[in-house]
């Protein structure tokens, strides 16, 4: 006999994954249907409302300095901004930024903690003007239901940063206590830290560089190493100029060289020549005397 297909309906004003139970019944094909049928974009009335610059630099900031840091370090964690995420049967929601430990490195339109076989590990908001009770209250509560092992939130406005974890074996949050002015992230093996208005990772006491500064550092490198060219390049111009200098007073030493000894030689020629002429002189006077005699 056979099955009857299982269908799910995606309501685009509450979209939802299906329940655990529903999705482990479906087939292959049915699965993508319903991943393709979930939406990735949101209509702003959806979600958060905008709030420019103050907002989204942070949450990128963060995303390409923890992605440069672990990809240097070798260490698999996907890093997402505002990415839509779809826990069984549960209204969708996308932090300012995801970290998810060990799974593949890929570019997503959502996570489906369902077809991923994992939920998320770690969620990060940053609040600038937006609704504190959601991020400090609402999203607590919800976060720790969802089983997310650590939530922080980095208000920017008043420069403060709090953390959360899952106590062992319960749904429910205990903040993490600062130590040192940090909250210690231990999905992450980072510490979290402010300086003015900028939130900051730190392994040990060395705070992981942002982009703007590798790239500020990059520079600072690629105008030394241009520099040093140059110099190189003023100094082999130099040498070049006296090895060919050198070499050029050593071909006028041997050209006058050269010129001292044809002369010599023209002398020695000439002196050779008198010489043959005084002798046969000589020998003709002798010869005369001779005769006469």
């Amino acid at each position: 006999m056979e099955r009857a297909p299982v269908s799910w309906f995606v309501d685009p004003d509450d979209p939802r994954a299906p329940p655990q139970e529903l999705w482990d019944r479906m087939t292959p094909e049915e699965r993508q249907r319903v991943l393709d049928t979930l939406p990735s974009e949101f209509e702003v009335s959806e979600a958060s409302p905008p709030e420019g610059d103050f907002h989204f630099n942070p949450k990128v900031a963060a995303r390409d300095t923890l992605g440069g840091y672990f990809e240097r370090i070798g260490r698999r964690v996907y890093l997402a901004c505002e990415l839509p995420v779809y826990y069984p049967a549960e209204r969708m929601f996308a932090p300012d930024l995801i970290a998810v430990l060990d799974v593949e490195i890929k570019e997503r339109a959502h996570w489906s903690v369902s077809a991923e076989g994992k939920g998320v590990d770690l969620a990060l908001e940053i609040l600038w003007s937006g609704r504190s009770k959601k991020d400090l209250e609402t999203n607590v509560a919800r976060y720790a239901s969802l089983g997310i092992s650590e939530y922080f939130v980095f208000d920017r406005r008043r420069r403060q940063l709090r953390g959360f974890r899952l106590a062992q074996g319960s749904a429910r949050y205990q903040p993490i206590v600062p130590q040192e002015g940090r909250l210690t992230s231990a999905v992450l093996d980072l510490d979290l830290g402010l300086e003015e208005d900028r939130l900051r990772f730190f392994h040990g006491q060395d705070a992981l560089p942002e982009t703007r500064e590798l790239l500020d550092r990059l520079g600072t490198m690629v105008g030394d190493l241009e520099a040093r060219i140059e110099q190189t390049e003023k100094r082999l111009d130099e040498q070049k100029r006296r090895t060919d200098e050198q070499k050029r007073r050593a071909d006028e030493q041997k050209r006058r060289a050269d010129e001292q000894k044809r002369r010599a030689e023209e002398e020695s020629r000439r002196a050779n020549e008198a010489e043959r002429r005084l002798a046969e002189a000589l020998a003709e006077l002798e010869r005369l005397k001779r005769e006469r005699g």
